[in-house]
């Protein structure tokens, strides 16, 4: 059963920015795209990197640690259309966004070679 959870107060994440949250127990980037939001999981599928703090750049999502690029419409990674990040449903009532989660899902995170700079070894 899906339910509506919390992720940000709107004024959070102005137009042509986005953020990272933890919603239930998935790690998720919100795009706010002049207006329009979009979620994806947050979870770079390359080496588990975050998503949700990487450059916004119209709707391409960068993420910090390789680069991997994330249409945030659409979740599809930009040059292999075999890759796409799970999408949420999300909408803004009263001066709060949330996204539509599946109660119970679990998160499956990648591995990732951490290095001691808090980053992965490439």
């Amino acid at each position: 059963m899906a339910e509506w959870l919390p992720i940000a107060a709107a004024s959070e994440c102005p137009p042509g920015t986005s953020l990272e949250r933890v919603v239930g127990n998935r790690i998720v980037a919100l795009a706010n795209l002049d207006g329009v939001w979009h979620a994806i999981d947050g979870l770079c599928p390359h080496q588990g990197g975050p998503l949700g703090t990487g450059k916004l750049c119209g709707a391409l999502l960068t993420c910090p640690w390789h680069g991997w690029q994330f249409d945030m419409p659409t979740g599809r990674h930009r040059l292999s259309a075999t890759v796409t990040q799970p999408r949420f449903d999300v909408r803004e009532a009263e001066g709060q966004v949330l996204i539509r989660v599946e109660s119970g899902a679990p998160v499956e995170v990648p591995p990732a070679e951490v290095g001691t700079a808090g980053g992965p070894t490439a």
